[in-house]
């Protein structure tokens, strides 16, 4: 449709009672233009004037405007990120213009941060929608694409590597949230953007840590996140209850990912739902028979005649293989102590939270030391296994596995 003429209402008055009738009368006028192209004018007049009116249609326009009503809430979601990474409006007004956003859309300072304001405050209120993402899709209030609803869940529950380093391993508390402040300043992330990372934290952990099934599963079930987000979640979420110690300076050079990996090994070998599919806390708790029977593996080395075979069946299959072996050969007892020691003291809680640091300093920096690259400690985990389970230790196997795949990962830098 176009429109060709603007509307303009005159009120032309002959008595001094004028302003006592519009008083008495609903004279509203709304004109405003909410978006470029489309004008909206509204002028109720009661009846009881319309001699004192005189409404002249006048002054043709030499610009054609195009009227279109729709109820799609619109998003730009290059705001949309500026919005998620804490920034103000003023702030992210400036990095749009700094980015030709007023020549990109012909328009000046005033347009563009009011533009802005608009999609922060849209963002806003929808947010409470974000912390429940499956009413996001049945909700009526916001017409929404489904495209751009997978967008806004997926990037609203994204974050930043560096800041869930920060908090790995840390109770999901009060306490904790106290020192997002310092967090922040450390990691040059805005305060409020923390705020909103470990909160989502919080939320997830909150919502599975007693659900039955598969916990990456569940993540993406309630919170509709794709398989590589939920995952490392399920990482977040799992080293959140088990409290690891992922804060000593001997483990500074693991990043989250290093971490996250890790997790997801432990997950799939040695919680209770590596052995039970239907329990509950079963990706989230590990498995304290497990841990229990791994005490059974002392018999490795405080057996002499069964830790010589030990020896001799892993030496024969790496003669000859890794540049170290001579090294391995004259450590081996103490590297097999190390392993065994490690995994036997896993019933208690403290050792659990300590398994990392232990793994670096007992086994790890040895292995530096003696400069082990990642593919010979691999072959070494790997026939450590073989002569076990050849030994008829089969429990070792599943320790071994497990210590074979994340010590890669901690090994990795």
């Amino acid at each position: 449709m176009q429109i060709r003429y603007a509307v303009f209402t005159l009120i032309l008055c002959r008595t001094q009672r004028f302003n006592c009738a519009i008083n008495n009368t609903r004279l509203q006028m709304l004109f405003t233009q909410t978006v470029p192209g489309a004008i909206y004018l509204l002028a109720t007049v009661s009846p009881r004037l319309d001699r004192y009116i005189t409404i002249v249609k006048a002054y043709k326009m030499s610009m054609e405007l195009d009227v279109f009503v729709g109820n799609t809430t619109i998003m730009d979601m290059e705001v949309y990120q500026l919005w998620l990474d804490g920034l103000t409006v003023s702030d992210a007004v400036k990095v749009r213009m700094d980015e030709g956003a007023l020549l990109e859309y012909e328009a000046n300072a005033e347009v563009l941060t009011s533009d802005t304001m608009d999609q922060f405050r849209t963002f806003q209120m929808c947010e409470r929608l974000l912390h429940s993402p499956t009413k996001l899709g049945s909700q009526l209030l916001y017409q929404i694409p489904a495209q751009n609803q997978r967008i806004l869940i997926e990037r609203y529950y994204e974050f930043d590597s560096v800041f869930a380093r920060e908090v790995l391993g840390k109770k999901l508390s009060k306490g904790t949230k106290k020192d997002l402040d310092d967090i922040s300043c450390k990691t040059a992330i805005t305060l409020k953007s923390c705020r909103r990372q470990f909160d989502n934290f919080k939320r997830v952990f909150k919502v599975v840590e007693e659900l039955k099934g598969p916990l990456v599963e569940n993540i993406q079930r309630h919170f509709l996140l794709s398989d590589t987000l939920a995952r490392d979640y399920a990482a977040i979420v799992f080293f959140a209850n088990s409290r690891f110690e992922t804060g000593k300076r001997k483990l500074q050079y693991l990043s989250f990912q290093d971490f996250a990996f890790c997790a997801g090994q432990l997950i799939s070998y040695w919680t209770i739902g590596a052995v039970d599919s239907m329990v509950e806390d079963m990706d989230v708790d590990l498995e304290k028979e497990f841990l229990h029977e791994l005490k059974d593996l002392k018999v490795l080395v405080n057996d002499k005649d069964m830790m010589d075979q030990h020896k001799i069946l892993v030496c024969a299959a790496l003669r000859g293989k890794i540049k170290v072996y001579k090294l391995m050969e004259v450590n081996f007892k103490n590297l097999s102590r190390a392993l065994i020691n490690l995994a036997s003291k896993l019933t208690h809680t403290k050792d659990v939270r300590d398994l990392f640091i232990d793994l670096v300093e007992k086994f790890i920096e040895p292995c530096r030391y003696d400069r082990w690259t990642v593919a010979e400690i691999t072959l070494f985990l790997t026939h450590y296994t073989n002569a076990a389970h050849c030994l008829g230790t089969f429990r070792l196997v599943c320790v071994c596995v497990c210590v074979c795949v994340f010590i890669q990962s901690l090994m990795l830098l």
